[in-house]
């Protein structure tokens, strides 16, 4: 059986911890920032861990 090729997007979107936990960055901080206050795009800032299916579907397109 052939090997998977790399998804590009998620390669470029995820981050892999050394545990081997997805990291990816929180949604809703890339566009209409004028309405959103300081302190909730302050808080959206950094990184989340994904759990579950979603974790499994990323490690899947990494080929991992």
């Amino acid at each position: 059986m052939p090997k998977l090729k790399t998804h590009s997007g998620t390669k470029d979107r995820v981050k892999i911890s050394k545990n081997g936990k997805v990291r990816t960055l929180r949604p809703n901080l890339s566009h209409f920032l004028s309405k959103k206050s300081k302190s909730r795009k302050r808080s959206l800032r950094g990184l989340i861990s994904r759990k579950g299916r979603v974790a499994k579907n990323i490690k899947l397109n990494l080929g991992k």
